[in-house]
C-alpha cells in the first residue's frame, strides 16, 4: 500500500443514490466519505450492501459502535433528501445508463429509465458542497450531445426546474438563457465533464465512463483530474523486456500482441523505458485462484459451464486488461464475460474474478445466482477508480477550508 493510500483521510457525511452492489461507496469511504444514506432499488444489490458496510461510530473519543450502513430499498423517486439540506459534503451515484449504453437501445430523452432528473432533485433539496456522478462513454456520442449538455446545466443550476408538460428542449433553452445571465443569485454549481478510462488508474480492465464533478459556487475548488498514472506503454515494454512473465511463472510468452499494442512494440527499445506505470491485466488480477474447475474454498469462485464464442464476443485474452465487464439489458451477454485461455478455449469468469477485475475487496460477498451476481459487477464502478476521484474531489474540499 503507497503512503497516499495508507494516509487516513478526513471524515466527511455523505449521500449516494443508485447504489448497486457498492463499488463506488467503497471506493468513496476509502476516501474519506460515509454515506449517511445509500439509495438503490434493486433487492438483491441492498442485500449485498447491507451484508458488507459498516460504519464506525465513535464515542465519547475512544469506544467505537459498528452500525450498518442506512440502506434505503425502493423507488428513489419517493425519497425526500431535504433532512440533509445543508448536512453532506457529498452525493454521489450512477444514474440508470441504460437509455445511454453503447450496449443498449439509444432510447435516450424518452426512456422512463433516466434518472438524471432525481440526481438533481437531490442535489437541489440536499445541497451538498460536491457531487460525483458517473455514467456510460455512449452518452458523450454526438447523437447525444444535446442531451449531454442539457444534462451539465441542470446540475450547474438545479433550481431551475423543467414546467409541466415543458419538452427538455424548451427546459435547455430556458437553461442556456439563464447559464449566460449575468445574475445567477439561486444555488449553483461549477461542473467539469470527464471521460475516465479505468486502466490508467490501475483498474485491470478497460472501462470508460463519463464523470460529473460538481462543486458549489461558495467552493473555490478549483478542481482538474489527470489521465492516471498507468499506460498501455508500459504495459508493453513490461511484456517485452521487463520481468512481466517472470513475476508471473509464465515459461513462455503465450500473449500475441495485436492491433495498436504491436505498433507500439515496432516503435520501442529496450533502453527507452515508458513513463508511467503498466497497465494492470487480468492475470494481475486473478493469476493467484485456483482453477475454478478444480477442487478450493475460495468464496464465489464457482465454475460456470456452457461458455461459447460467437462472432464479436471471444472473450478477454489473460495478459491485457480484461474488456468492460457488462450487465446487458438481457442479462449477462456470455461473450463480454469470458476468459479466453492461451489456447483459444473460453470459460465464464466467476464471480470473485468479476469482483477482483472491478476492484472489490477480496471479502465482499455478493447476493444472488451467478447471472445476478455478475450484472451487480456490471453495473458497477470500480472501487479503485472511485477511490482515486473520491480522494481527488476530497482534497479540493479539505483546501478549500484552509484558504
Amino acid at each position: 500500500m503507497s503512503e497516499e493510500q495508507s494516509a487516513k483521510p478526513s471524515i466527511r457525511k455523505s449521500v449516494e443514490l443508485f447504489a448497486g452492489a457498492g463499488g463506488l461507496g467503497i471506493g468513496l469511504a476509502d476516501a474519506g466519505f460515509v454515506p449517511e444514506m445509500v439509495v438503490e432499488y434493486n433487492k438483491w444489490c441492498c442485500d449485498t450492501m447491507r451484508d458488507n458496510h459498516h460504519v464506525l461510530d465513535k464515542d465519547d473519543g475512544e469506544d467505537t459502535d459498528e452500525r450498518p450502513w442506512r440502506v434505503v430499498e425502493g423507488d428513489v423517486r419517493k425519497v425526500s433528501f431535504k433532512e440533509f439540506e445543508g448536512k453532506i459534503d457529498l452525493i454521489s451515484g450512477g444514474p440508470p445508463c441504460q437509455p445511454f449504453s453503447l450496449g443498449g437501445r439509444h432510447r435516450a430523452y424518452d426512456d422512463a429509465r433516466d434518472m438524471f432528473p432525481q440526481a438533481v432533485r437531490a442535489v437541489r433539496e440536499a445541497r451538498p458542497r460536491a457531487f460525483i456522478f458517473e455514467n456510460v462513454k455512449g452518452l458523450t456520442r454526438a447523437s447525444f450531445l444535446p442531451y449531454f449538455e442539457y444534462v451539465k446545466l441542470q446540475m450547474e443550476h438545479p433550481e431551475m426546474i423543467a414546467r409541466d408538460g415543458e419538452a427538455w428542449e424548451d427546459h435547455l433553452k430556458r437553461l442556456e438563457q439563464h447559464h449566460t445571465s449575468t445574475k445567477r443569485p439561486d444555488l449553483h454549481y461549477q461542473v467539469v465533464t470527464k471521460l475516465l478510462n479505468s486502466a490508467n488508474y490501475g483498474v485491470p480492465q478497460r472501462r470508460e465512463r463519463v464523470l460529473f464533478v460538481g462543486f458549489r459556487d461558495d467552493v473555490d475548488a478549483r478542481w482538474s483530474f489527470d489521465q492516471g498514472k498507468f499506460t498501455q506503454e508500459a504495459l508493453v515494454w513490461d511484456q517485452l523486456y521487463g520481468d512481466y512473465w517472470e513475476r508471473h511463472g509464465v515459461a513462455k510468452k503465450w500473449q500475441v500482441l495485436e492491433g495498436r499494442a504491436l505498433q507500439m512494440s515496432k516503435r520501442m527499445s529496450k533502453d527507452e523505458k515508458p513513463s508511467g506505470l503498466p497497465w494492470r491485466t487480468t492475470r494481475d488480477a486473478i493469476g493467484d485462484l485456483p482453477d475454478p474447475e478444480k477442487r478450493h474454498s475460495v468464496a464465489d469462485h464457482r465454475y460456470q459451464p456452457n461458455a461459447r464464442t460467437y462472432p464479436g464476443h471471444t472473450g478477454s485474452y489473460l495478459d491485457e486488461p480484461r474488456k468492460t465487464l457488462k450487465a446487458g439489458v438481457h442479462g449477462v451477454p456470455g461473450g463480454e464475460n469470458m476468459l479466453r485461455r492461451a489456447d483459444g478455449s473460453v470459460r465464464y469468469f466467476t464471480v470473485r474474478e468479476g469482483a477482483r477485475i472491478q476492484t472489490f475487496p477480496d471479502g465482499y460477498k455478493f447476493h444472488g445466482a451467478w447471472t445476478e451476481c455478475m450484472r451487480q459487477l456490471g453495473n458497477a464502478v470500480p472501487a479503485e477508480l472511485a477511490r482515486v476521484v473520491g480522494e481527488s474531489v476530497a482534497t479540493r474540499l479539505d483546501e478549500s477550508e484552509a484558504a
